[in-house]
Parts: C-alpha cells; sequence; structure tokens
C-alpha cells in the first residue's frame, strides 16, 4: 500500500472540515468547508491554486431562516455555475431539521459572487452532486419518513433540471425528483447514498455509505435510470463508501473509506483494493485524517480530511485542529 503525504495545513480562521472538491476553470482546487466542527464559523469555499496558495473564496449564502450553511458536495455546471448541497441538517440540531438545500451560486467574470438563489428546499440531508447534460443528481443519505419493511434505512439520489428553481421537497416517495432509492442493512451504521460520480458515458456510480457498496446506475439520453445494479463490493477492502472519483484514463475508480481511514481503488475489473491506510490521527504529517473525499488534481489524488465523526464503526477518535489534506500518487 502506499503512504499518503501532507498536501496542505488549512487556514484555522476559516476552516475546520473540509469535504467535497472540484476544479475551476482556471484549474485551481476549489474546496467546500462547511465547518461543522465549531458553531460560529461559517461554511465557505476556498481556492488551492497552483502553487498550493490558499485563499477564502466566498462564504457560502445563508439560510433565510436559520442563518447558517452548511455546504457539502459542489459541482460547476457547464458555464461555470456553481451547485452546493447546503446539508445543515446533518449536526443534528433540532432547529435545523428539514432545512438542507440545493443552492445556484452565479459569478461575474472576475469570479465574485454575482447572485444565487435555491434549487430545491426542506431536504433532509443532501450529500453529494454530480452535473450530466442538462441535469444535477444529489445523493441524500437519509428518508426517515420513508418506512421499509425491514426496518432499515432508506435514501436516495435526487434529479433535479439545471434551471430548477424553489422546488419544496417532502423527503418522502412522493417527491417527482427521485431517481432511484437504496436500503442500507448493515445495522452498526445505518446511512445511506453519500458519494457519487458519473462518467463521460452517462455511468453514474453512488455509494451505499453503511454497506459499503457501490452502485453502478446507467442513465439514457433523456438522464433517466436505464438500469441498476452492485458495481463492487469487498467488505475486507472497504467499509464506508464516502466521496469518489474517476480516473476515466485508466478506469479506476477512487474511494474515501471515511470509516476506515483509507482510500480504496475499484479497477475497471470491479476489484476492489485499498490502496493507503492510517490508524487514528491528527494528519499532520499526511495521514489521511477520516478522508471525505477524493479528486484528481495535477495528477495525484487529493483527499479531504474531514476529521469529525467517532463512534464504534470509525477508527477516528477525535476533532483536531488545523485541518489537513492528504495525496497519494494515481494507480496504474
Amino acid at each position: 500500500m502506499q503512504e499518503s503525504r501532507l498536501f496542505a495545513i488549512l487556514p484555522e480562521e476559516y476552516v475546520c472540515t473540509p469535504d467535497g472538491m472540484e476544479i475551476d476553470r482556471e484549474g485551481n482546487l476549489i474546496v467546500s468547508c462547511p465547518n461543522y466542527a465549531d458553531d460560529n464559523m461559517p461554511g465557505c469555499v476556498i481556492r488551492i491554486d497552483k502553487n498550493k496558495n490558499i485563499s477564502k473564496w466566498f462564504d457560502v449564502p445563508v439560510h433565510p431562516e436559520t442563518g447558517i450553511a452548511r455546504n457539502m458536495g459542489i459541482a460547476f455546471d457547464p458555464d461555470w455555475n456553481m451547485f452546493i448541497c447546503d446539508n445543515q441538517p446533518w449536526s443534528g440540531r433540532e432547529d435545523l431539521a428539514w432545512k438542507g438545500r440545493m443552492l445556484k451560486v452565479i459569478f461575474d467574470e472576475e469570479g465574485n459572487v454575482k447572485d444565487w438563489y435555491t434549487v430545491a428546499d426542506q431536504m433532509e440531508h443532501p450529500n453529494g452532486v454530480r452535473i450530466y447534460k442538462n441535469y444535477m443528481y444529489v445523493t441524500q443519505s437519509y428518508l426517515t419518513k420513508v418506512k421499509d419493511p425491514s426496518g432499515n434505512l432508506v435514501s436516495c439520489v435526487y434529479r433535479f433540471p439545471l434551471d430548477a428553481k424553489d422546488i419544496v421537497i417532502t423527503n418522502t416517495l412522493e417527491d417527482e425528483y427521485i431517481l432511484t432509492t437504496f436500503i442500507t442493512k448493515n445495522p452498526k451504521c445505518q446511512y445511506g447514498a453519500d458519494g457519487i460520480e458519473i462518467d463521460s458515458n452517462g455511468n453514474m456510480y453512488v455509494g451505499n455509505f453503511g454497506d459499503g457498496e457501490v452502485w453502478k446506475i446507467r442513465l439514457d439520453e433523456n438522464g433517466d435510470m436505464a438500469d441498476k445494479q452492485v458495481y463492487a463490493q469487498n467488505r475486507d477492502e472497504l467499509a464506508s463508501t464516502d466521496g469518489m472519483i474517476l480516473d476515466e484514463a485508466t478506469g479506476n475508480l477512487y474511494i474515501a473509506d471515511f470509516n476506515n481511514n483509507a482510500i480504496v481503488m475499484v479497477d475497471k475489473n470491479r476489484n476492489v483494493r485499498r490502496i493507503a491506510q492510517s490508524p487514528d490521527c491528527d494528519g499532520l504529517h499526511g495521514e489521511l485524517d477520516q478522508p471525505g473525499e477524493p479528486i484528481i488534481w495535477q495528477g495525484k489524488i487529493v483527499a479531504s480530511c474531514f476529521d469529525l465523526v467517532t463512534d464504534e464503526t470509525k477508527v477516528n477518535t477525535q476533532h483536531e485542529m488545523p485541518a489537513t489534506m492528504a495525496e497519494l500518487d494515481l494507480e496504474p
């Protein structure tokens, strides 16, 4: 296995919890920071340039009722507008329940925030987002209003048109925007659809977090689901499926195994292999400190270290500052 290296130590004044990532039109690495570890720190988006200079780009527009934004997954559309999963219910605070949003942020020519609006509101747990053709696809890790006969957790993927606005979500199966649902069977980790990736041929990969599964969903020319199957699962190598990124040059899918402080690769033949893993750590020496999402940037795998959740299924035992990011080499 590889040994991960330190990519960056993030500024303590405005980052305590990094998560989703994207690459902008100038090739900068963009990191979404929900900052769950400090209620007084606003959710923000930061920019890391090619020389690894780090700066805050903008604070995410807050919810008008709660005054809070907690941004997780992000994605750019072809016009370089940014779509953001505002997952403020993740914290578990009762006053933030059902206050999740999908946001669209529009920039001017200089890259400053020009405007924004709500795509969808009243969501329970929006997590990851990817763009394909005329739609955005959003994982929602909980649908607790939906009761499966097994008693297990139900989660879903929503599909919203890129020009959608002010959709009110019910978090039930009555929502017309649900593309597909998932059931998580692991009793020790009832957490559902999380990481999401879509290749250039319209194949969508979705992680069912608690079961350590990757599902493959083939989209047809209209963006509807054509078929769905389990693509990869190996509990000895992959315990949880958080963020993921596909290297289309090799067909390798890289997955953040959040529970195990690991990065796992699924190759084009669907073989599952852990390529790097760290013990409980503070990340300051480049360890994987509860990786939340990988991305491929400047020929390397870069992973954000969430470093916050602790329970019996997690290697991580505490949150430490400063927040960090790690890097690895691409596998052949």
